[in-house]
């Protein structure tokens, strides 16, 4: 057996190996009653981790390929044609259906976080030593659930959550009633739940250049078009034009914006408000990094002077709390409310009772503030030194702007050099980057560079590898080809 599966190619590693099995056994090349090598052996041979083979044994014997005999071995089994001729064809199923597949690189991304050895420069959440693990564990003994509590949720979430929430909003400027929010289970439910609830296939979804939702399907999936602009300069003639025959919807950050990390001033804000209220233009307002200005301050959000309720406004506890709880909000007039809230029940029955009532208690008790308060000297103190190691590896090839909050440096390189095959090679070297071209087609120019996930000394070897790596495609007389 002298074939390798191919950590460049699109399929993970176990699936490249289920294929390669499933090739052998169609063509006769392990015929019926064949032993197996050892699992351990194919680890060798196949150059993976043990539970890489195991999982792609696991699947083969799903498939009915294969079968484990308790003190002898794996075998071929007695009659796979039978097994390979009545399975369905999954792929065309696959091909075909209607939610679209992440792009190779994040599939790669997802795969490859699971692994410990890896250094995760990209990674979008607090590393395990800035959770606040042991107040939360502490927090659970003061939560009180009553029997119903822990059936399906109400519709719109818990009524206590809803009521706190209305308090911790009004620090933003946002006042609201308990019947005007729904509690989803995170920010990317609360997108998946518009573009199923409110928008029409066809419908135009407006967001800024390098966006984060360029890295994610919910719109895409449900028929619509994703169009980037400079949505601060943008002129209302331009907009008007494009909303002609189409409905469309914008999808802003004005606060800590990911992957860029930037935020509009007041009079950006003002004005593209303006805009889109003379337009009838909806605005989603994505929130989730609100909490983690270093300084402390408070920016007041577009929602906080929105009279006409043109503004859905989105918040999280992911980014500031814990990922882990799946805790998020929308604020909305409430006849969107009611009708996103349908649509919720008849796809999950309402987020986690549990989760819910440690935000409760987390919201009321001070118990949030307080722990945010520390994050943020926490995050500020990382940012800092990893702007340290850049100043030290890539000055002389690249640029950024200071970080005022948040998890990310949107680091730009002089040269077309983020390319696939940079971030192949940078894996190969157990380096996870997010490139530039994740959340805007066609940028080889720009990595989002996180803070927040990988320790200090993860920070230096991975930035001195990116840098090392760099500098030799720059060298290369291919650097300004895209793969």
């Amino acid at each position: 057996m002298h074939w390798q599966p191919k950590r460049q190619a699109a399929l993970s590693l176990h699936t490249q190996i289920v294929t390669w099995f499933t090739d052998n056994i169609r063509s006769g090349d392990f015929p019926p009653g064949m032993k197996c090598p050892p699992q351990r052996v194919l680890a060798v041979q196949f150059g993976v981790n043990r539970s890489t083979v195991h999982t792609a044994m696991e699947e083969l014997q799903a498939n009915g390929l294969i079968e484990s005999i308790v003190g002898k071995g794996t075998f071929i089994c007695a009659d796979p044609w039978q097994a390979l001729l009545s399975q369905p064809k999954w792929q065309r199923y696959i091909d075909t259906s209607i939610h679209k597949p992440n792009m190779d690189t994040i599939q790669l991304i997802n795969d490859y976080e699971q692994r410990s050895d890896m250094i995760r420069l990209g990674t979008g959440e607090l590393a395990t030593t800035l959770l606040p693990t042991a107040s939360l564990e502490q927090s659970l003994a003061h939560i009180t659930l009553s029997p119903r509590a822990l059936g399906y949720s109400e519709p719109q979430g818990s009524i206590a959550l809803r009521e706190a929430l209305c308090v911790h909003l009004q620090k933003r400027g946002i006042h609201t009633t308990p019947r005007n929010i729904l509690i989803v289970s995170g920010a990317l439910q609360a997108l998946q739940l518009i573009a199923l609830g409110l928008l029409e296939r066809g419908s135009l979804v407006f967001h800024e250049e390098a966006s984060y939702l360029q890295s994610i399907h919910p719109f895409q999936s449900a028929g619509m078009q994703l169009l980037g602009r400079r949505l601060t300069q943008i002129d209302k003639p331009s907009m008007q034009a494009m909303l002609q025959t189409r409905q469309g919807v914008c999808y802003v950050m004005p606060t800590l914006h990911n992957p860029t990390g930037y935020s509009w001033s007041e009079a950006e804000k003002q004005t593209f408000y303006t805009m889109c209220q003379q337009l009838s233009l909806p605005i989603i307002e994505d929130d989730v990094y609100e909490a983690l200005q270093f300084d402390g301050t408070s920016i007041r959000p577009l929602k906080a002077n929105d009279r006409s309720g043109h503004v859905l406004y989105i918040g999280s506890i992911s980014k500031a709390l814990s990922a882990g709880l799946r805790i998020g909000w929308i604020v909305a007039p409430e006849a969107v409310i009611q009708r996103l809230a349908d649509v919720k029940m008849q796809t999950d029955y309402g987020s986690s009772a549990l989760s819910q009532a440690v935000v409760t208690h987390w919201l009321t008790s001070g118990l949030y503030d307080a722990s945010v308060d520390t994050l943020r000297q926490q995050l500020q103190q990382r940012a800092r030194y990893t702007e340290t190691l850049l100043h030290m590896y890539l000055r002389d090839v690249a640029s950024w702007q200071s970080p005022t909050g948040g998890y990310y440096i949107w680091l730009r390189f002089h040269e077309p050099v983020i390319q696939k095959s940079l971030f192949l090679q940078l894996i190969q070297r157990g380096v996870l980057i997010n490139p530039g071209y994740m959340y805007q087609p066609n940028d080889f120019h720009h990595i989002r560079l996180s803070f927040s996930y990988a320790s200090e000394a993860e920070l230096k070897t991975g930035i001195q590898l990116l840098s090392q790596l760099v500098n030799e495609a720059l060298l290369s007389p291919k650097k300004k080809r895209p793969d």
